[in-house]
């Protein structure tokens, strides 16, 4: 590999609960619900494209970012503690992402008029996406089928569409700070 070869890696993260509620790994076995519990993406392949509805005035389709780096940061519920804690720090952090040419996409299974409150509420620069009929969080693999809301997960992703990181947290109390995503960005190159 050359030296300028993007890194491509992916994690996942053990430890206590902070809220008491267990996220769980994808295994690639059925769910309760039957359906196979999917995994994120494979590394170094095309991420797969989706157009959803955002609190923003307009659809947000991921193919018209080429040329961006592009963070999905999937995470379970609006006006949660840590989706909370997790989404105004990605408000407060905008700067840093947008000077490391990157497009920060949080994505839930909220409505629309449920995310809008909470971006309202919590006073957030950041735009929210709406996955309410659960295809993305599906193709994605961070459904949890039998709770119908999403792991909290990321995937970054390069200018040319490539998925180069995926992160999974063990428990949903659990988040990836600032710091450590960009890191990840800054491994792009």
């Amino acid at each position: 590999m050359s030296g300028n070869t993007p890194t491509i890696s992916s994690t996942k993260t053990a430890g206590p609960s902070i809220s008491g509620r267990g996220g769980r790994r994808s295994t690639g076995r059925s769910s309760r619900s039957g359906l196979p519990n999917m995994s994120l993406p494979a590394l170094g392949s095309a991420a797969p494209d989706f157009a959803l509805p955002s609190t923003g005035a307009a659809e947000v389709k991921l193919s018209a970012l080429q040329g961006k780096n592009v963070l999905l940061a999937f995470f379970p519920l609006a006006f949660t503690g840590v989706c909370t804690a997790e989404m105004c720090a990605f408000s407060e952090d905008y700067s840093q992402f947008q000077s490391a040419d990157t497009v920060v996409l949080p994505i839930s299974v909220d409505s629309v008029p449920t995310l809008k409150e909470f971006k309202a509420k919590e006073k957030m620069a950041v735009d929210l996406l709406s996955d309410f009929k659960r295809e993305v969080t599906r193709k994605y693999g961070t459904l949890i089928e039998d709770k119908f809301f999403s792991k909290r997960a990321y995937v970054l992703i390069d200018k040319k569409g490539t998925v180069r990181w995926t992160h999974e947290e063990a428990e949903l109390g659990h988040k990836r700070d600032t710091a450590d995503l960009l890191t990840q960005i800054k491994a792009l190159g």
